[in-house]
């Protein structure tokens, strides 16, 4: 009787045959892990510019003053309950004309910037230009103001209350947000 050593080769093809489908299973996990990074990594790009556009709207909106929602003459302080434009008296001191508003307004029927997407002016409503990306879609857009007669004892309030959807064109991934945010104003209303 010989005292062989080694492996048959039934052995050796079934320890390769178990070893390629633990492979292929690890590399198909692998290659799905990498494209859910892809698409997280491009969600969270787009949604950053649609953080970084909220907050300095918001932060504008906080430094302006005489604020004013809906149609007609900007330079008239309002009050409203759910508007999509919003215009203010922006903060610039002594250097700018007292008559020019910032303007925000959210496109419903791509007349300023384009469908869906958030406007701004800084000339009293000429111009617009979109501060949003392609990839955020806003279904819903609405400022509310309060406190804008001076005669009360409120300091003037703007709520942005946002809603809708985003991705990136390379992904088939759309999140939906819903956001909220509120500026007081920092003149006080005296």
């Amino acid at each position: 009787m010989q005292n062989q050593k080694g492996f048959t080769l039934v052995e050796m093809i079934v320890a390769v045959a178990l070893f390629s489908v633990v492979m292929l299973v690890s590399v198909g996990a692998l290659l799905a892990l990498v494209g859910a990074n892809r698409k997280a990594q491009a969600l969270q790009s787009v949604m950053n510019n649609l953080n970084i556009a909220l907050d300095g709207m918001v932060r504008s909106v906080r430094m302006g003053s005489e604020y004013h929602c809906g149609a007609g003459a900007v330079t008239v302080p309002q009050n409203c309950e759910g508007d999509t434009r919003l215009a203010f008296k922006p903060f610039c001191g002594n250097s700018c004309d007292p008559a020019n508003r910032s303007v925000y307004v959210f496109d419903t029927d791509g007349s300023y910037c384009g469908q869906g997407r958030l406007c701004k002016s800084v000339n009293s409503g000429a111009n617009y230009y979109s501060i949003t990306a392609p990839e955020v879609i806003i279904n819903s857009m609405k400022f509310y103001v309060i406190g804008t007669d001076r005669s009360d004892t409120i300091q003037p309030k703007v709520v942005i209350e946002v809603k809708g959807t985003a991705g990136a064109k390379t992904i088939k991934t759309i999140t939906s947000f819903s956001i909220q945010a509120t500026a007081v104003q920092r003149v006080l209303d005296i």
